[in-house]
């Protein structure tokens, strides 16, 4: 039996296919069109899902949606009158999507689709909600959903048994623990949906000034961790902003202009939505744990991509284990409606063997063999070095012990947000100097914007102050106190970005001003070319970590294809490209043609 799940028209748009209950394979939109959060209806990665299962879409036995149309129109559509006569320029830019699309999902996927059979609809909440439970490695758990909006709901808990979820209760629009994070990304000159890395990125430069502001106007938090956000400081549900002449108001001043020099000012703002965030989350938590008895939790949504909140979650003990789903945005919208098509719709057994989870490290998307490659390069006429697969992971050890930054292309590309050893850029850890290199001369982002290690399985409580492993980049922890490195009394007192050049560890290029890294463990049955790589640099070179950031510039989906990275590598400046077997060196290729307003199109994120 053969399951087509997708999401589409918000952001983040995605399929998914299951055959027998089996994740086969997942991607986003975005990485076929190039278009970063492509919205649009995911008819190229319907064709690469098809495509891996070997059929056409007449073939399929359900398709699933992520969410219920209809009952998302009614919420905006009650929104606008309950605020009429606010809003009406909004609302005259949000109907024509609605009225051509969004209400017709049904006969738009049958169009698309050519498909007659059986299309379901659940609700956005749950869809979240299965994506995690039903991948977990747990038999039984708890589930926590949030972010910005579904429907109606923004927040969820529940609990997960076998093969059936149940909701017991929910949070709802306008009042939104996700959208008052965005409210802030926005606020502080970031692109809402995109830049709220940023924000949590840029918190440990600041102090939480604002939390207690946050809490006397903005929000109301109760024991339970519920909450009701007065609405008078917002203008996200009438308005094309996020924020208001109030909100301004008691901030001191209008939202940051994007591109603009970054102050104390937004450093203190992040800092502080930071930890109302995680307070919320662990008042949330308790609550769960109290009311559902279980030892697990499972969390997806947006809010759940915040990493420093899941470290606090973990650290914090409610729960002895927690597990969130690596696409946890909309984009897992599309795996999770599958699932639940599959187990609760069609009640299908479920095993879980408490040990290993279903997402097959995420690497689910498209891979190119040596063959492809070849001929992409040959044909091409660029010039590279076969290496054998014994040689590879030595020689790209030695490139960045000699302080190389290289593109690394291998196997299937990843699903989600997160680079894992598939798309991945890498340098030495170790190198003061790496971080500002890739920021500056290879992303082309901001100088604050920290870098995750990737480390060995084997050796990630040697370096962090973790228990576990952390495959999915999802868990923020410290740098062990064996490798972290004393600060003189005057770099203890520098504010700000000044923070950023003091080096701080062993692996300066992954410590972030608070001695804190993003991990992602390295596991040999899930990636074992990345895993040997690593063996081989903490052998000759004694450190099982490097630098691990995604395969693209700011502004670009992470690439997909050899012409993807090609192009990556020759835009930027990384030195060198290992692209399957393929080693390429940027000194032996020609310059690009015709590409020189290249750097132009993603001056702005």
């Amino acid at each position: 039996m053969v399951i087509l799940g997708l999401s589409a028209y918000y952001h983040d748009s995605a399929a998914c296919i299951l055959k027998d209950g089996e994740i086969i394979a997942a991607a986003q939109e975005e990485r076929f069109t190039r278009k970063k959060h492509d919205q649009n209806f995911p008819s190229n990665a319907i064709h690469y899902c098809l495509n891996e299962v070997g059929i056409d879409s007449s073939q399929l036995d359900y398709v699933a949606f992520y969410d219920k149309p209809f009952l998302k129109f009614e919420r905006i559509l009650e929104t606008y009158l309950e605020f009429a006569p606010k809003g009406i320029s909004s609302f005259l830019k949000a109907m024509p999507l609605w009225i051509r699309k969004k209400l017709w999902i049904k006969e738009l996927i049958k169009d698309e689709l050519n498909y007659s059979g059986k299309i379901l609809f659940p609700e956005h909440h749950m869809s979240h909600a299965a994506s995690s439970f039903y991948t977990s490695p747990f038999k039984e758990a708890a589930f926590l959903t949030m972010d910005g909006v579904g429907e109606w709901s923004t927040s969820s808990y529940g609990i997960g048994k076998g093969n059936q979820l149940e909701m017991i209760a929910d949070i709802r629009y306008p009042h939104s623990l996700g959208l008052l994070y965005s409210a802030f990304t926005y606020y502080t000159g970031f692109r809402v949906n995109s830049g709220e890395y940023k924000v949590m990125g840029l918190a440990p430069y600041g102090e939480p000034k604002y939390k207690d502001l946050i809490y006397e106007h903005l929000i109301d938090v109760k024991d339970d961790g519920s909450f009701k956000m007065n609405m008078d400081y917002f203008n996200y549900n009438v308005g094309l902003t996020m924020t208001n002449s109030k909100f301004n108001k008691i901030f001191g001043g209008p939202p940051r202009k994007p591109e603009s020099d970054l102050t104390q000012k937004e450093m203190d703002l992040a800092r502080s939505v930071q930890e109302v965030t995680e307070e919320i989350v662990l008042k949330m938590a308790k609550h769960i744990q109290n009311e559902t008895k279980m030892k697990y939790l499972c969390l997806a949504g947006g809010v759940s991509l915040n990493c420093v909140s899941n470290g606090k979650l973990l650290r914090s003990g409610i729960f002895d284990d927690i597990y969130i789903q690596p696409a946890s945005g909309d984009a897992g919208g599309a795996l999770g409606c599958a699932l639940l098509t599959w187990y609760q719709y069609l009640d299908n057994e479920r095993i879980a063997d408490i040990k290993t989870d279903s997402m097959k490290g995420t690497f689910l998307g498209p891979e190119y063999n040596n063959d492809e490659i070849q001929s992409y390069l040959n044909k091409k006429g660029y010039k590279y070095q076969k290496l054998t697969d014994e040689e590879l992971p030595e020689q790209i050890a030695d490139l960045i012990a000699d302080q190389k930054v290289i593109g690394w292309f291998q196997g299937r590309m990843e699903f989600g947000p997160r680079a894992l050893g598939a798309r991945t850029i890498i340098g030495d850890a170790r190198s003061p100097e790496t971080q500002k290199t890739i920021n500056l001369k290879i992303k082309y982002r901001e100088s604050f914007r920290p870098f995750a290690p990737s480390v060995r399985a084997e050796n990630i409580s040697e370096y962090f102050d973790i228990d576990r492993e952390s495959p999915y980049m999802l868990l923020v922890a410290d740098v062990n106190r064996i490798k972290q490195l004393p600060m003189t009394k005057e770099e203890n007192s520098y504010f700000g970005l000044k923070k950023l050049n003091v080096v701080r560890s062993e692996i300066p290029a992954v410590t972030h001003v608070d001695y804190s890294a993003r991990i992602q463990s390295v596991n040999k049955k899930t990636n074992p070319r990345y895993h040997e790589m690593l063996t081989q640099f903490n052998e000759k070179f004694g450190c099982a970590v490097v630098v691990n950031t995604s395969f693209n510039v700011r502004g670009e989906p992470i690439v997909c294809t050899p012409e993807d990275a090609y192009l990556c590598f020759m835009r930027t400046e990384m030195d060198y490209l290992i692209i399957g077997n393929y080693l390429l060196s940027k000194n032996d290729q020609d310059a690009l043609d015709n590409d020189t307003d290249w750097k132009t199109k993603f001056e702005l994120d």
